[in-house]
């Protein structure tokens, strides 16, 4: 399958946003914020089902903040996750489609509305949609250890994404975002599948850390990057939900191992247990060290900056502040 190249390429808003581009932020922190109950496998995605407008609203919250880039709630809705909830196949890629869905007609009405204001500082934004990793499927916090077994290999993992891929390619986003990948045979998988279903939107693959050296797994992210920088699906890599004292770190070496744009989007420090299913007391970032921040990662090299889990609309402001020089 092939779709047209989008008319607004990440390129381009990179370039529109000034040399550095703004990712939104925590999507599940905020729903929770709002008083969504998101204690469930399909996690954020979840609302999807019991709540769309809650999602449009969390949207359009980060678009006032002044997002570049709104990722769509899609993270932890797979397939095989919806069909385990007793939807069936069609409703479960009726609701894939609805995160894109939500996410464009919150962009497009946003957008809309500044038409009345033109001296606004804000950027059209673009729209990605999340592919969470197998771990994040799996719920069971192996998206932050790699370790997926010796039952699972790349033929697995891309039959694991394919049609969720297909589905939301049709469902008409700008890009597509690999998030939390945490070894190289998944990012193997990832570029083989956008090889096979010949995707023409820009996609990014972005591993997480834990040691601020290598994936989750253990292994070097050159020997991650070797199938990715052979790639010209993909147009940017690098690092989400890694915690931000890694980040600086990070940037330079990917910096050394590839000549695509590099993205970040750390979340805030805290450490997630995958198998308590919560948030461990850990030292963190406030909004004000973001903003600190955000200017040093985007001198050492990084093209695209936002935020991950525990980060809000506040974070992606003061990122949006520093990066661009105004308050939207």
């Amino acid at each position: 399958m092939g779709l047209k190249k989008a008319t607004t390429s990440l390129e381009e808003v990179i370039e529109k946003a000034g040399g550095c581009a703004v990712v939104d932020g925590g999507f599940a922190t905020q729903l929770e914020r709002h008083g969504a109950a998101i204690n469930d496998p399909l996690w954020s995605a979840v609302c999807l089902i019991k709540d769309p407008d809650l999602i449009k609203r969390v949207h359009l919250e980060y678009l006032e903040a002044g997002a570049d880039i709104l990722v769509t709630s899609s993270y932890q809705a797979t397939i095989p996750g919806l069909l385990s909830r007793g939807l069936s196949i069609e409703e479960g890629e009726l609701l894939l489609k609805k995160s894109v869905k939500l996410a464009v007609e919150a962009r497009n009405s946003f957008w809309d509305a500044l038409k009345v204001t033109p001296e606004h500082q804000y950027n059209r934004a673009l729209v990605a949609a999340s592919i969470g990793s197998y771990g994040a499927y799996l719920a069971d916090g192996s998206e932050y250890s790699g370790c997926y077994g010796p039952q699972v290999n790349v033929d697995k993992l891309k039959d694991f994404h394919r049609r969720r891929l297909q589905v939301l390619v049709e469902a008409g986003p700008d890009l597509l975002a690999f998030e939390t990948i945490p070894n190289k045979l998944e990012a193997q998988a990832c570029v083989e599948l956008l090889e096979e279903e010949n995707i023409q939107i820009p996609s990014w693959i972005c591993f997480t850390s834990v040691d601020g050296e290598n994936a989750p797994s253990g292994e070097c992210f050159k020997e991650c990057l070797d199938k990715i920088n052979k790639s010209n699906k993909i147009h940017a890599v690098g690092i989400n939900c890694a915690p931000p004292h890694l980040i600086q770190s990070l940037i330079c070496k990917f910096k050394e191992l590839t000549n695509k744009a590099i993205v970040v989007y750390p979340n805030s420090g805290e450490i997630w247990d995958g198998k308590a299913k919560r948030w461990l007391p850990a030292k963190c970032f406030d909004d004000d060290n973001f903003e600190c921040f955000a200017t040093s990662w985007r001198d050492a090299g990084a093209k695209l900056i936002g935020g991950c889990c525990r980060t809000t609309p506040s974070t992606v402001q003061v990122i949006s502040k520093a990066l661009k020089g105004n308050s939207c």
